[in-house]
């Protein structure tokens, strides 16, 4: 099974985070991209062979890719970055159907049996291994992995109707308003992961029909699962089904889009708690990433954290709660920072306050700076979400 890994989404809604780099580049937990879930899901899942197409700010994600992913090449393993090339003229991709349409060479090279599409940017755990072993015994062109969310969400995903075995795909439909519920759970619907297996030979197929088709928005969603779906070809893999070595009973099934800044913010929050939603701590199925050298984090000066995340490299002397600190974070003396995300090398100042926000890498907070204090101040000065976390970007200068 070749593995392609879709990474050139721009990522509006994570902004400011996502002005100087592709989302899944975006650093998550304190030392991880977001693009390392999933290949970490891959790689210990024996799919050894993957291609990441890029287009969108690729420079970060290219590089950490390069740095990181260093497979066996004695063995014909790799994981590449896939950069837009123009194969099929002077365009670029024009979604991502089109992105793979135009990396059919990549294809044609491995000659594999099975492709696995993926999506890049959600955290979470899988064995495509046991999403593969349905796909062949059902014969199908396409399996898609769905999870169980209420249908008031549903307008913020792809939307699986499964027929009455539960398996086929009756009607997929993207980010539709109002969608029937799940027959044994109304208030249910089963929303698209992103995550598909395809066999080859539909996949290719599918690509060429869809090129073809002048009123396509050429989009994996949008575009070849309703069309595998006509033609009765698409099955559904129920993500509750799939194990993983390690699991607990409370993060087993764990699946989180992390599209937005509120989104991005709570999965943080699930990683600190003293039984976490999502454990980072899983040595039966890590999740790999590169994290320097670094000296371990330290505490000075009466300096305290709880419940938090403190990485490597990092100095507290001042007090850091419900937290997740990257490397080379300092707290300085009677700085404060509550439930906060700071990103690499995040300085807040003597007698600063932090609370609710998201800092991108090499953010200054001046002493006696704050924010999350004053919601009027912070919403002229910075991006407040929805749900009220304020982001500051990458260098961002604080008054």
């Amino acid at each position: 099974m070749l593995g392609i890994v879709l990474a050139g989404g721009e990522g509006k809604r994570l902004m400011p985070l996502t002005a100087d780099r592709a989302k899944p580049a975006v650093t998550f937990g304190g030392t991880y991209r977001l693009v390392d879930f999933v290949l970490s899901n891959l790689v210990n899942a024996d799919v050894l062979r993957i291609c990441v197409l890029t287009q969108y700010k690729s420079h970060s994600l290219d590089r950490h890719i390069t740095t990181t992913w260093r497979m066996s090449s004695l063995l014909g393993n790799y994981v590449t970055p896939v950069p837009a090339q123009q194969r099929l003229g002077p365009r670029w991709y024009l979604g991502s159907a089109d992105a793979i349409l135009q990396s059919l060479n990549l294809i044609y090279d491995e000659r594999p049996e099975y492709v696995a599409v993926f999506g890049a940017d959600h955290v979470y755990r899988m064995d495509p291994r046991q999403m593969l072993a349905q796909h062949i015994e059902s014969g199908a062109g396409v399996t898609v992995a769905g999870i169980r969310v209420p249908r008031g969400e549903s307008s913020s995903f792809g939307v699986i109707s499964p027929g009455s075995d539960g398996q086929t795909v009756e009607r997929f439909l993207e980010k539709p308003a109002d969608p029937a519920g799940l027959a044994d759970d109304p208030e249910c619907v089963f929303a698209s992961m992103g995550n598909y297996i395809f066999t080859t030979k539909a996949l290719i197929e599918a690509l060429q029909r869809d090129a073809e088709d002048v009123n396509s928005v050429h989009d994996m969603g949008g575009s070849i699962l309703p069309q595998l779906t006509d033609r009765g070809e698409a099955q559904l893999y129920d993500f509750s089904a799939n194990h993983v070595p390690g699991e607990t009973t409370r993060d087993q099934g764990y699946w989180r889009d992390v599209g937005t800044l509120d989104a991005y913010y709570d999965a943080h929050m699930d990683l600190i708690a003293e039984r976490p939603a999502f454990n980072l701590y899983n040595r039966s199925w890590p999740i790999y990433t590169h994290s320097g050298q670094l000296s371990p984090a330290r505490f000075n000066s009466g300096g305290i954290a709880s419940e938090s995340i403190i990485s490597a490299g990092c100095l507290i002397r001042g007090q850091v709660t419900r937290s997740v600190l990257s490397p080379g974070v300092v707290v300085d003396p009677g700085a404060v920072v509550q439930g906060s995300v700071l990103h690499d090398n995040v300085h807040i100042g003597r007698g600063a306050v932090v609370r609710g926000a998201v800092l991108d890498k090499n953010v200054e907070v001046p002493p006696g700076a704050t924010i999350g204090v004053n919601p009027e101040r912070d919403a002229e000065l910075y991006t407040v979400s929805k749900g009220g976390v304020i982001a500051l970007g990458k260098g961002q200068r604080v008054p």
